[in-house]
């Protein structure tokens, strides 16, 4: 019959003996069921009352009291080492090698579909966004040279830049502007730094201005 050491410890923390208080054959009863002296480490009350209980070991048969008394510390839970044990054998998993397999694959298999995922959108044709816009120069005067004005914008070649069709537009006392149609790639022509270039040509260009614009 095992005793339940923990119950037990938590009884003689507060207690001398296992009934009332003085020795009795409740306390010979559970003295018995150990079969070794118990930890004082593990289990310091159990430790100090069986050390004490020994000591009567000459006079256990003159001892009152009924002996099923220390009934209550007997059998419903092991020792706490040997629960530990029970309990570790339990979690033991026979199968844990298969699990971790098959963990590994599914982990493999993800990664694969995640690889080939990130490939096709790398491969994927990017969009490229472009802008069809409404281009004016404005010369100095009515003498301004509009042919050669056009010209020389037309000159400006860029990656990302094409110049389409283009009209005189009257602003005024005789004087013309031009409006020219181009298409860009936003992502490589600024519109600014156009602007810049064609007013370079300051011998025709008064100035510059953006009219319209339109996303492709």
């Amino acid at each position: 019959m095992s005793v339940n050491f923990s119950k037990l410890e938590a009884h003689l923390a507060t207690r001398s003996y296992v009934e009332g208080y003085t020795p009795s054959q409740a306390d010979v009863a559970v003295f018995k069921a150990i079969t070794a002296a118990p930890s004082a480490a593990a289990n310091p009350a159990v430790s100090r009352w069986y050390t004490h209980i020994k000591s009567y070991t000459a006079e256990f048969d003159s001892l009152s009291g009924s002996s099923t008394a220390g009934d209550a510390f007997f059998g419903s839970a092991a020792p706490a080492a040997a629960k530990a044990e029970e309990e570790d054998d339990d979690d033991v998993d026979l199968f844990g090698d298969d699990d971790e397999e098959e963990d590994a694959e599914a982990e493999r298999v993800k990664a694969e579909r995640v690889a080939a995922y990130q490939a096709k959108k790398a491969n994927k044709p990017k969009t490229i966004a472009k802008s069809v816009v409404t281009f004016e120069v404005k010369p100095w005067d009515d003498e301004t040279d509009m042919a050669k004005l056009e010209e020389s914008v037309r000159s400006i070649v860029q990656e990302g830049l094409v110049w389409g069709s283009s009209k005189l537009v009257p602003i005024g006392y005789g004087i013309k502007k031009l409006q020219i149609t181009i298409v860009i790639e936003d992502e490589l022509v600024s519109l600014d730094d156009l602007q810049e270039k064609v007013q370079e040509f300051e011998d025709f260009v008064q100035s510059t201005d953006i009219a319209a614009m339109q996303k492709l």
